[in-house]
């Protein structure tokens, strides 16, 4: 005889809802794909970028219901990332060696802030770039204070003059030689930063 509810109908049994690990495994996936795509076009489409991730429109638009709020989302991220690099870099690293890989992690997420702040420019008038300056200086005069304890930086060097030497980093066009010429300049900021520090 058939289960029934407390009303006269048979209890049909309800749909299991997702899992929060599943909801934020997409999450995490879109913004991964994402960053990819505002990398190469920052005119890359939510319909792109969710057909890429491997999740329906209905999944994306849950997550995030314009492309405003996906470029703020991936902005954020790297932020966030930036942050968390400096003292994992300097772990694993000699101090100088730490401070170039993560003005290349830099270099990487300028690329994609530059689509963000153009894109969000128009819909929130948001200044990203003041949003997001405390934590990137934070990390960065980690990396120099390092470097200055361990005798391979000229004295006197702090994390905004740095930041606004670096900020070629998000004037380096798409062409096909651009990591090449990132890589060339970086060269030379790092020697800039050894000064006499390389004579000692």
């Amino acid at each position: 005889m058939p289960d029934h509810g407390p009303g006269n109908g048979p209890t049909v049994p309800s749909r299991p809802r997702p899992r929060r690990s599943d909801a934020e495994g997409n999450r995490a996936r879109i913004i991964e794909i994402a960053r990819a795509a505002f990398a190469g076009s920052p005119d890359a489409t939510l319909q792109s970028i969710a057909k890429a991730a491997g999740v329906g429109q209905g999944t994306m638009y849950r997550h995030f219901p314009s492309r405003e709020a996906l470029l703020l989302a991936v902005y954020r991220a790297d932020v966030e990332a930036l942050a968390r690099a400096a003292p994992r870099l300097l772990a694993e690293h000699e101090p100088l060696r730490a401070l170039r890989l993560w003005f290349g992690r830099l270099a990487a997420y300028g690329r994609v802030e530059q689509g963000a702040s153009r894109a969000l420019e128009a819909a929130t008038r948001a200044d990203l770039g003041s949003r997001s300056y405390p934590q990137v200086a934070a990390a960065l005069n980690q990396l120099l204070i390092a470097c200055d304890d361990a005798g391979q930086l000229r004295p006197g060097a702090n994390a905004d003059e740095v930041l606004l030497l670096v900020s070629f980093l998000w004037k380096v066009d798409n062409g096909p030689g651009w990591q090449e010429r990132t890589d060339r300049m970086l060269s030379i900021v790092i020697d800039g930063l050894r000064g006499t520090a390389a004579h000692g």
